[in-house]
C-alpha cells in the first residue's frame, strides 16, 4: 500500500484529501504545518506528499526546498494560489504536479494515481539523495 502525506493547515482539506485517498486504497499520513510535515516525512518515509503552499511557519516553497534537498519523492502541490507563475514557481522549484483549490475530487485522485506512476517509472523514486535522517540505510 502507498503511503500519502498531506499537508494543509486548514482541518477540512486535510480531512476531506484523506478520505478520498483512503477510500482509493492509499494509506495516509496527515500534517497541519510544515514542521510537522518534515518530522513525519523523515520518519515515515512517504511515497507521495500533497503539500499546500499558504501555512503558517514553515510554508509550502520551504518545506518542498527541505524535501527536494534530501529525497526524489514526488510531490503535488495543492493550493488555492491559481496564478500561473505560482504554478511555474512550484513547478520550477522541483512540485511534480500542481493542483488549484477548488479541486475536482476525481481529478485529484487522478493526479495523485499519475504522479505515483511516474514516480515508479523514475529511478531514484522514494529514495533518499543522501542518507535520510535517522537512517543510513537509505541513500
Amino acid at each position: 500500500m502507498t503511503s500519502i502525506l498531506v499537508v494543509d493547515d486548514d482541518e477540512d482539506i486535510r480531512a476531506l484529501v484523506g478520505e478520498l485517498l483512503e477510500r482509493a486504497g492509499h494509506g495516509v499520513i496527515k500534517a497541519p504545518d510544515g514542521a510537522s510535515a518534515l518530522k513525519l516525512f523523515y520518519s515515515r518515509k512517504p511515497d507521495l506528499v500533497v503539500l499546500d503552499v499558504s501555512m503558517p511557519g514553515l510554508d509550502g516553497w520551504e518545506v518542498l526546498n527541505r524535501i527536494r534537498e534530501l529525497s526524489d519523492v514526488p510531490v503535488l502541490m495543492l493550493t488555492a494560489r491559481a496564478e500561473e507563475l505560482e504554478k511555474v514557481r512550484g513547478l520550477r522549484a522541483g512540485a511534480d504536479d500542481y493542483v488549484t483549490k477548488p479541486f475536482g475530487r476525481q481529478e485529484l485522485l487522478a493526479r495523485v494515481d499519475a504522479t505515483l506512476r511516474r514516480g515508479r517509472s523514475a529511478p531514484q523514486a522514494g529514495r533518499c539523495r543522501r542518507p535520510c535522517r535517522g537512517d543510513a540505510s537509505r541513500g
